[in-house]
């Protein structure tokens, strides 16, 4: 099963699963999880292949939605970004039953063609007997990939102590065109459903909302200004407020119907 962290006491109102995207961790949410667990249960994850979760050959959707059924014991509301944004995507497709609503983040449910294979061969690449700090690897990582702040993001998979990643990097470049693609699923998920994206993010735009709208009748779409792909780590305040909004409203409806 999946390593998963819990944050906050339980209440009458259904669980928050976070589930991060490529490369991610729970860790990478504990922020956003204990602010919004002053009001509920919240629980985040690591998948299979990423932070203190088991490895396996398989890296793809199908895959990564029964790791999340596994986690879950009833319905819950989902938030799920990139990569996890497409596994919570094919969780409620496949498993409507465990989702009350779902939050997709930065991502739509599309096959992809940028592949993430150079941020692989950077980590690959890191000399992990001349790391004996976070600064040590920053400045190796530093000659393949320019942004501090994606640098910043990957170093947090790196135990440093231990020297090793806490990515299985080898499955995950193999598995890259799966993670990139998305399945053929002949269903649909008729849950409340917010497609919360950057402004400054390409990843989800006016085209896919048609495909969207087939499977998630009930979607809606927001942006958050000035946040790029990393949404809730550019604005996080502003990313915590809708996620807070749509939530209590889909309590609302729930709750009156």
């Amino acid at each position: 099963m999946l390593r998963t962290v819990h944050y906050g006491a339980q209440t009458d109102q259904p669980p928050l699963l976070i589930v991060h995207g490529l490369f991610g961790s729970a860790r990478n949410w504990s922020a956003i999880a204990k602010r919004l667990s002053d009001e509920r249960h919240v629980l985040a994850v690591d998948m299979r292949n990423h932070g203190e979760s088991f490895w396996d050959c398989r890296h793809g959707y199908t895959d990564m939605a029964e790791d999340l059924a596994e986690v879950l014991d009833g319905p819950a509301d989902v938030l799920g970004h990139s990569m996890g944004g497409k596994a919570a995507m094919v969780l409620a497709l496949k498993h409507a039953d465990l989702v009350r609503s779902l939050i997709v983040a930065d991502i739509a449910p599309i096959a992809y063609s940028h592949t993430q294979l150079p941020l692989i061969e950077a980590m690959r690449a890191l000399d992990l007997d001349r790391v004996g700090s976070r600064r040590d690897a920053d400045e190796q990582l530093q000659a393949q990939v320019e942004e501090p702040g994606v640098r910043a993001f990957l170093l947090q998979s790196l135990d440093i102590k231990e020297k090793r990643w806490r990515l299985n990097l080898d499955v995950l470049a193999a598995e890259m065109p799966r993670i990139l693609d998305f399945p053929d699923i002949q269903s649909r998920f008729d849950g409340a459903t917010l497609f919360l994206t950057g402004a400054k993010s390409d990843y989800v735009s006016r085209d896919h909302r048609p495909m969207i709208k087939r499977m998630f009748p009930k979607a809606h779409f927001a942006k958050i200004p000035e946040a790029g792909h990393w949404l809730h780590a550019d604005q996080p305040r502003a990313f915590e407020a809708a996620v807070r909004v749509f939530s209590d409203q889909t309590a609302t409806e729930f709750n009156t119907s």
